[in-house]
């Protein structure tokens, strides 16, 4: 069985909580899209940590975890997260690392880091890891493919072209010394001996997994509201969040993937810029953000405060549409045990009409929030294992929740670790 287990709305739904559960029986996980640029929160036995690129199911030592061809790879952060988890007791993973995944330079990070300078005010709100200069070189076509490390001509008439347009942009409109063709062969060189252990042709052994019928999960980075499809464009990611691209950034048929987990929050956050309709702002906002999952909402990657919101039955309902989802997940409702009343953003008010549909961008910069208050239950939900024990105006959030996403919701957590959650 192949389950993609993917967000429904800016990222940080937690969704590395959920696939650290379900890794448990998973006999391989794959990260399919997106790099260094986010970060999935893990409280388990081990500790505590914030994963980059690694897949969430490092922790399971009998799972297999996979760097798929749709990742950009940033190949000294791989190594520093598995040598980092090593160091905090964790068995070292089974790593692979697919040789139709491309590499992400030092080269994109600068090119990211001084477009976001130039753009100043205007910027897109990067975490200025390379991602929008690594996809936009994957497609341009003049990105470097892991199996050309191993083949010195074809890696060095790469690296010439690469430079000769590069060098253009870095001198003339940036103000940055030129790149220098034989810097960047040894830096390759040196890529291709700390990942040459690991490389392996993914999609054929996928394929052989599949047909032997092992558990495999596909982990989304962000969710569908960064995807610069259907998400809020511009202000999205680089690379598609939804399950669908699971099957090509993994290597597998699209029929293999047989259930959509989507992760939605109890409330929403965001980091990085875009429309946000439910925002909330000041003292509200602050709270909120402090007593967000277990160290306070703060990216996992950047440490930027969250943007903070209430939930979103307009944006999540379309997450969980575009996504194709087959079962959702509800997180962090432990959360809002301290509210007397609860308010739901139910609707956009758009030039003077309520809509229920999310917009593209040009009408969502223009809708404003139509709330629903519904009472809060004032009291703390954590270490509840049973559905039925919830009091019933969390039990009544929840199904008001599930019947706006039009989706059944299985789980619901109540805390950031492992086991703290309910199963319906």
């Amino acid at each position: 069985m192949v389950r993609a287990v993917v967000g429904a709305n800016w990222g940080d739904e937690g969704k590395g909580k959920i696939t650290d559960m379900l890794a448990s029986d998973a006999d391989i996980v794959i990260r399919f899209q997106g790099g260094s640029n986010a970060g999935h929160t893990i409280i388990n036995d081990y500790g505590k940590f914030a994963l980059h690129l690694l897949p969430s199911g490092v922790f399971n030592p009998n799972t297999t975890c996979i760097i798929g061809n749709g990742v950009a790879l940033n190949i000294p952060k791989l190594f520093e997260e598995i040598n980092d988890i090593v160091s905090k007791g964790v068995p070292n993973p089974n790593i692979l690392v697919s040789d139709r995944a491309q590499i992400l330079m030092p080269y994109h990070v600068l090119f990211d880091t001084c477009e976001e300078a130039r753009l100043a005010g205007k910027s897109f709100g990067s975490t200025k890891s390379g991602i929008a200069p690594f996809y936009s070189d994957k497609y341009a076509k003049i990105g470097i493919q892991v199996n050309e490390l191993f083949d010195d001509e074809v890696l060095k008439e790469r690296v010439e072209k690469i430079c000769v347009l590069k060098n253009c942009m870095l001198v003339n409109l940036y103000n940055q010394p030129p790149l220098v063709p034989e810097e960047l062969m040894d830096t390759l060189h040196q890529y291709r001996d700390m990942v040459a252990p690991y490389v392996c042709d993914v999609s054929l052994y996928l394929h052989n997994a599949i047909k032997e019928g092992k558990n495999i999960l596909l982990e989304g980075q962000l969710g569908s509201l960064k995807d610069p499809d259907f998400g809020i464009y511009p202000m999205v990611t680089s690379s598609h969040t939804l399950a669908a691209y699971g099957a090509l950034g993994a290597g597998i048929p699209p029929y293999e993937i047989t259930n959509i987990t989507t992760v939605v929050k109890a409330y929403s956050s965001a980091v990085g810029g875009g429309a946000f309709v439910s925002e909330i702002f000041g003292e509200e906002a602050d709270e909120l953000r402090r007593r967000g999952g277990d160290a306070g909402e703060f990216g996992a990657t950047t440490g930027r405060p969250r943007r903070m919101g209430w939930f979103d039955c307009v944006a999540s309902r379309y997450g969980c549409r575009v996504q194709g989802t087959t079962e959702a997940v509800l997180t962090v409702l432990d959360v809002l045990g301290y509210l007397d009343e609860i308010p739901v953003c139910v609707g956009y008010e758009i030039d003077g009409e309520v809509v229920r549909d999310f917009p593209a961008t040009a009408l969502l910069e223009k809708a404003k929030p139509v709330l629903k208050v519904m009472p809060g239950w004032k009291c703390d939900i954590r270490g509840i294992k049973k559905y039925e024990d919830l009091p019933e105006a969390c039990r009544n959030y929840v199904e008001f929740i599930e019947k706006e996403l039009e989706v059944p919701i299985r789980m619901v957590s109540n805390g950031p670790r492992r086991d703290e959650i309910i199963y319906r």
